[in-house]
């Protein structure tokens, strides 16, 4: 089932993460992706791995979520995400941008755990990945 019908609903999403007024009903996996898609290839003026870690913190800010040890903002599921959504936008044909996100969200990629086949969920889910950038400890990733 696709999650988009439009570009204008995938700009709906990075736009409204930017200026903090997307609904937080729409802050989902899928929301996540399409946002780092959209920032990716709309955004020019933005770096998705330097801009995105402050655009989520402040979201979350905005919407009630601590960025906390335990909650909120995670470095690791953010990095690994960004390349994930760029190596996918590099390898996938012309297409509007909601498809190449519909796309990505019936790829493994598009299951919420899918960070779990490179990580341990001790690993991922610990203080230090949160902060910071941690490799994986399972497998490579292949992008």
């Amino acid at each position: 089932m696709p999650h988009f019908t439009s570009d204008n609903d995938i700009e709906r999403i990075g736009s409204g993460l930017i200026d903090r007024s997307l609904p937080k009903s729409d802050w989902t996996h899928a929301g996540h992706f399409a946002a780092a898609l959209w920032i990716i290839a709309k955004c020019p003026h933005l770096d998705a791995a330097r801009d995105m870690p402050g655009l989520i913190r402040a979201y979350n800010e905005a919407t009630g979520v601590a960025n906390t040890d335990t909650s909120g903002y995670h470095e690791t599921i953010t990095q690994a995400s960004l390349r994930a959504a760029r190596a996918f936008l590099a390898a996938a044909p012309p297409a509007p941008l909601f498809e190449v996100c519909n796309n990505l969200m019936s790829s493994p990629l598009g299951q919420p755990d899918w960070l779990l086949t490179y990580w341990t969920r001790e690993t991922l889910f610990s203080t230090a990945a949160r902060r910071t950038y941690t490799p994986p400890n399972k497998r490579s990733l292949p992008f």
